[in-house]
């Protein structure tokens, strides 16, 4: 019998067992399909997720449109497909389907089928801590809650319907970046901010860059009253140089930063065009002047952790 012959019989049976399982019956991991050759080096810096089979599977997202997924040793080219929620890549006859939720990033691996554009058997079932969280769902707030950092605002909460975004300037030297967000109140009364901001960051497509961490630089978080037309502040500082110990040759892109108000469903959106690199970014807390004294310390260009 062929070599050919073999492969087809192998992948037949291996979605027949999947078809077949009983729902407390675990499924047996099928051999991946031959994986592309791997790049001439790294690009992006990796991402590991935890399989309940005791596998990691390990992600590199060198842009917002393409991923690469190594397997029991074997690395997949993937580029991001439509999907109805989370994001989906697929290519190299798998499938890559992440969601985020309460924190958490759960993900599936899949074989794609025979037009190779579903995913037809589950090979793990991954999760690992979200490192960006996702933006938020409709949902009643009647209750003024703590900002981030455990302070209430001084003044009636904001409102999203009532604030803006804008850029307010920023510094830069040895390779560290520092960007000053301003946030507008154009309602017909003032309003509290209070903490650090709960800020995510989005590619060009809208959707959460889960490679890079957002920490609070520490600071004292002060409730700042916003009077109309008025604006508070909070710094978003970066560094420019790759994690080159953590293979990092390329830095991710930001598009777009959002902005989560307590009480408010709709984030608060900018369009703000960074590369940071390393794996994380650092905000300092509202404050009522865009005086840049006030910018967080530089970021060490070695800091991933």
């Amino acid at each position: 019998m062929s070599a050919h012959r073999y492969v087809a019989f192998g992948l037949m049976g291996a979605m027949s067992l999947s078809s077949c399982n009983r729902p407390d019956e675990p499924v047996e991991p099928a051999t991946p399909v031959t994986a592309a050759p791997a790049p001439a080096g790294p690009t992006a810096p990796a991402i590991g997720y935890a399989c309940e089979s005791g596998q990691t599977v390990s992600l590199q997202y060198p842009d917002t449109a393409t991923a690469q997924l190594t397997y029991k040793g074997q690395l997949y080219p993937l580029r991001l497909v439509p999907s109805g929620s989370g994001a989906r890549y697929a290519g190299s006859g798998v499938e890559w389907w992440i969601a985020t939720r309460d924190g958490q990033e759960s993900a599936t691996l899949s074989r794609l089928g025979p037009n190779d554009d579903v995913g037809v058997a589950v090979l793990e079932r991954c999760s690992r801590p979200s490192a960006n969280p996702a933006l938020p769902v409709p949902g009643p707030s009647p209750l003024p809650q703590p900002a981030p950092g455990g302070v209430l605002p001084a003044a009636t909460p904001c409102q999203a319907s009532n604030l803006r975004l804008g850029a307010a300037g920023g510094d830069a030297g040895a390779g560290n970046r520092v960007g000053i967000v301003s946030v507008l109140n154009t309602g017909p009364a003032a309003c509290g901010l209070a903490g650090y901001p709960a800020l995510s960051l989005l590619g060009a497509q809208g959707r959460p860059i889960t490679t890079l961490r957002v920490d609070q630089n520490p600071n004292t978080a002060t409730p700042v009253s916003i009077p109309p037309n008025g604006r508070a502040y909070f710094d978003v500082a970066w560094t420019v140089v790759p994690d080159e110990g953590a293979g990092q040759t390329v830095c991710p892109s930001v598009a777009q930063i959002a902005v989560r108000i307590a009480g408010s469903p709709t984030p608060l959106t900018m369009a703000m065009a960074f590369q940071p690199c390393g794996a994380r970014i650092r905000v300092n807390p509202y404050r009522a002047s865009a005086d840049p004294a006030d910018a967080p310390a530089p970021i060490p260009a070695s800091a991933t952790t």
